[in-house]
């Protein structure tokens, strides 16, 4: 027992006298490297990536599918033939706007504000190629937020955890927003240097590590946003569109359909489209393609509609036309075009922003006035010609021709065409210009929402009860009411 105590008195006495040396860093070495207390930068960017992208694309949760249920069936892409209050005739159903605006702030947004905190330059683990490629993400979800809602929390939103936290975030207008989003995307492409900080191309699901495919997709969201804002303000739309057009090697943007920006799925569950997953593996033959984009196709004899729907009998593709009720509805079940197997694949991509989109912004600029570099025409064209590679579909020799010049209808009219799938983009840009015009609604349709196209998001029920004042704010802010009746701030 002597023996014992004496050599516990030794031990003792050469850690008091190396200054303490067995508890200096004790609380490092105390930490178990298999519990970090620190996500890194890469676990956040494929998370952010995945949950924003699929939830912009879908979502496989029934009654929260915004895309399918909801701007894809408005702008007559896809039509319910059965449960048509899910979405078809303009019902939004409650966890369809709670829930998208939980998924986007939650698990989008807060993850890509952790990244940018940790990777600045004072942050724990700097880098600045993380930073942009998260400025840039966090500039493109909070343009789906306020472009599906109006008024959002964005300079207040995001500071739960702060040193000064703030629980009950006030509004931004759309139109403030718009400004500090398009000076962001700037910084972020700043950010972003070729040649620069490495980051883990697997963790990138997108562009796989490629900073310059980020620089353009940047860029190109940049031009997406001064467009849509342009005749609210165009003389700073009209600078950020010479400023990038006239210094691409400052300003790349995307020059083919390589520069995509997609969501790279897999065949394997969880990572496969959302499409896949709520309609094959969910085993859910709720959508037949729409009647509106079906009879487009059919007048111009575009072979796209080949990729976009099934026929059904050889060579023949008929739409179901939207709002009808049950009773009607599902007597389109087997005699309308069921969506394109492509579509439907478990690795078909999720798509944010394309080559064919950027060139008809660039058209619908230059017919506005609001670019002086380059031609409608060429843009216009260009446009069409990227949407049937993008398919893989040869496009007729004739089929530019039969068009006829360009014109802002026929830019439109092509858009909506190549925005397949991209349900939310082309439900913005209707509601901003009223441009593709739609034909009329079908006799038997009814309509809820007054019968007006939904025209916003209503905000959540969690706003009214948890940041009561600022969601009083923000209703009087859209005009006293929230509702779907209500236009947004860039409507022409």
């Amino acid at each position: 027992m002597k023996y014992y105590k004496l050599t516990l008195y030794i031990v003792l006495l050469v850690c008091f006298a190396g200054n303490n040396a067995c508890t200096d860093g004790f609380e490092e070495k105390n930490i178990s490297p298999n519990s970090p207390t620190t996500i890194s930068p890469p676990f956040l960017l494929t998370t952010a990536i995945e949950r924003s992208v699929d939830r912009m694309w879908g979502s496989n949760i029934r009654f929260e599918r915004l895309n399918i249920d909801g701007p894809m069936c408005w702008m007559g892409y896809l039509g319910r033939n059965i449960y048509g209050n899910e979405g078809d005739d303009y019902t939004i159903q409650l966890s369809m706007y709670n829930n998208t605006w939980k998924a986007f702030y939650n698990d989008a947004l807060s993850n890509l504000n952790r990244i940018t905190e940790i990777t600045r330059p004072e942050g724990a683990k700097p880098n600045a190629t993380y930073e942009g490629i998260a400025i840039a993400l966090k500039s493109w979800v909070f343009s789906m937020l306020t472009d599906c809602w109006g008024p959002v929390p964005f300079s207040e939103a995001l500071k739960g955890t702060s040193g000064e936290p703030i629980y009950s975030p006030e509004y931004d207008s759309q139109e403030s927003i718009y400004a500090t989003l398009l000076e962001d995307l700037k910084t972020a492409n700043e950010k972003l240097v070729v040649g620069g900080p490495a980051i883990d191309g697997a963790a990138d699901l997108i562009y796989k590590g490629d900073i310059l495919k980020w620089k353009k997709f940047t860029n190109s969201l940049r031009l997406r946003l001064a467009n849509r804002q342009a005749a609210k303000n165009p003389t700073v739309s009209r600078a950020i569109f010479a400023e990038i057009l006239g210094n691409p090697d400052t300003y790349p943007i995307f020059t083919s359909v390589a520069d995509n920006a997609i969501l790279r799925h897999t065949a394997n569950r969880p990572s496969n489209n959302e499409w896949h997953e709520a309609m094959i593996q969910g085993n859910r033959t709720d959508w037949n393609v729409g009647k509106v984009l079906i009879d487009k196709l059919n007048a111009l004899e575009d072979p796209r509609v080949e990729v976009y729907a099934q026929p059904v009998s050889p060579g023949v593709y008929v739409g179901i036309p939207n709002g009808l009720p049950d009773a009607d509805a599902t007597t389109y079940l087997n005699t309308t075009s069921k969506i394109g197997t492509k579509f439907l694949a478990p690795d078909a991509p999720s798509v944010i922003m394309t080559f064919s989109e950027l060139q008809f912004i660039l058209a619908e600029a230059v017919l506005d006035g609001d670019l002086t570099i380059g031609s409608a025409q060429d843009y216009f064209e260009q446009g069409i010609a990227a949407s049937f590679l993008q398919h893989d579909v040869a496009m007729p020799a004739d089929y530019i021709t039969k068009l006829g010049p360009v014109t802002r209808e026929l830019v439109f009219d092509q858009k909506y065409l190549a925005l397949y799938g991209q349900g939310i983009e082309m439900w913005t840009e209707y509601r901003r210009t009223g441009l593709p015009v739609l034909p009329p609604k079908d006799s038997r349709a009814v309509f809820v929402n007054d019968g007006i196209l939904p025209t916003r998001l209503p905000y959540p029920t969690t706003e009214q009860s948890l940041n009561t004042s600022a969601y009083a704010r923000a209703v009087e802010m859209i005009g006293g009411e929230n509702n779907a009746k209500t236009p947004l701030w860039w409507v022409e």
